[in-house]
C-alpha cells in the first residue's frame, strides 16, 4: 500500500474529468506534506483511473486529470 492511498482515492472518488487542488488541501488528506517521492509514486495514480496533469510551484496547485 502506497502512502498515497488515500490521496488517489480522494481523486477517485471526486469524479470529475480534472481537479487542481493546493499543496495544503493535498497534505490534509494523507495528514503530511507531499515530497520528492511524489514524482516516482504519481504513477501509482493510474490504477485509479487518473494521472497527475500539471504541477505549478509558482501556485502551488496540482492539477489531477480522469484517464480516457
Amino acid at each position: 500500500m502506497s502512502k498515497y492511498s488515500r490521496l488517489w482515492q480522494r481523486v477517485k472518488d471526486r469524479d470529475c474529468d480534472m481537479l487542481t487542488l493546493t499543496f495544503a488541501e493535498i497534505a490534509a488528506v494523507p495528514g503530511f506534506e507531499i515530497d520528492h517521492s511524489f514524482l516516482s509514486c504519481k504513477k501509482e495514480l493510474a490504477e485509479y483511473g487518473c494521472k497527475v496533469g500539471k504541477i505549478s510551484m509558482k501556485n502551488k496547485t496540482l492539477t489531477f486529470e480522469k484517464l480516457k
